[in-house]
């Protein structure tokens, strides 16, 4: 089973600059991050953009959804900002349901070593190999269906809206 991973950026990808103190994205840490990990699954990578979710445009919320479209793999694992995390995952499940598609990030850059990013992108590979077709948000070790999750705010974890 090959799965493809699909970067679009957000806090995961995120760099800090010392001099500024600003936050900017190079390219996906997620090749490095797999080797660190001893990854050995299958998969391909795609660095289809590198922005922050925050101010990511239905335009560029389409082109994930063209991306997994046209993705010969069924297996697909999104890195993404956890802000517009949820609205991602419901454009993608009005278009996609002959996939499992996961969505996953982080609450504090990679490039940090304080990040939750790693134990995210390990989770949402395990979840993305298990869970049957459909689209769901992996966060904190959990998953959650596209239609029935929340990013609080006040607490920076996902969780159930009904449970």
């Amino acid at each position: 089973m090959k799965i493809k991973i699909i970067a679009t950026g957000g806090t995961f990808d995120k760099e800090y600059n010392e001099l500024t103190g600003e936050l900017f994205f190079k390219h996906t840490h997620v090749p490095e991050m797999l080797k660190l990990g001893r990854c050995r699954i299958d998969v391909v990578i795609e660095e289809l953009m590198m922005v922050d979710s925050a101010y990511m445009t239905d335009n560029q919320r389409a082109q994930i959804v063209e991306a997994v479209k046209n993705s010969k793999e069924d297996r697909i694992l999104i890195t993404h900002g956890t802000d517009r995390m949820v609205e991602t995952a419901q454009a993608l499940a009005q278009e996609i349901k002959n996939k499992t598609v996961v969505l996953t990030g982080a609450m504090v850059p990679y490039s940090f070593g304080s990040s939750d990013g790693m134990f995210n992108l390990g989770a949402g590979l395990a979840f993305v190999q298990t869970l049957p077709y459909g689209v769901y948000i992996a966060m904190n070790g959990r998953y959650f269906h596209w239609n029935n999750v929340t990013k609080n705010k006040n607490t920076g974890y996902f969780e159930e809206i009904s449970q």
